[in-house]
């Protein structure tokens, strides 16, 4: 991640305390929130600000649309599908700073990439060779290398 992203960029790419309902200080307080499994709340901070479809977040976290309308009821994720938006709540955040904004970063996320062998960043992180493929990227473009 190389200091680009902060625990607090992510914190607030997850909807921060009110999303989170409490105040979270470092990547070690997120870590233990995301074993105790991420409020619903979370979900839908991070595809309201990043413009992310049901579908999207579904295909991202892997869970079926009838799970993901059942943690809302639940009001949380499980850690599994807590763990799987913390990282794409992580790499939102690195294209938001990096790019300069949730609009543009969203705009890339979407977008098809030629780094990425012509697949939208999106599509990518359903994986962790995936994800670790869009954030090369970002931070190739974050140095100033073209990509």
């Amino acid at each position: 991640m190389a200091d680009i992203v902060t625990a607090e960029h992510v914190i607030e790419a997850l909807g921060g305390p009110r999303a989170l309902r409490r105040r979270l200080h470092g990547f070690g307080a997120l870590h233990e929130q995301v074993r105790e499994g991420l409020p619903y709340a979370a979900l839908e901070a991070v595809a309201a600000r990043f413009q992310l479809s049901r579908d999207e977040i579904a295909t991202v976290l892997g869970l079926p649309s009838r799970t993901i309308a059942r943690r809302k009821v639940q009001h949380r994720l499980k850690a599994p599908e807590s763990d799987r938006l913390l990282r794409l709540g992580r790499i939102a955040a690195l294209a938001e700073e990096v790019l300069g904004g949730p609009e543009k970063a969203s705009r890339w996320l979407h977008t098809p990439n030629r780094a990425l062998g012509g697949h939208a960043p999106l599509g990518q992180l359903d994986t962790d060779l995936g994800v670790r493929a869009v954030e090369s990227v970002l931070l190739r473009v974050a140095h100033g290398v073209y990509s």
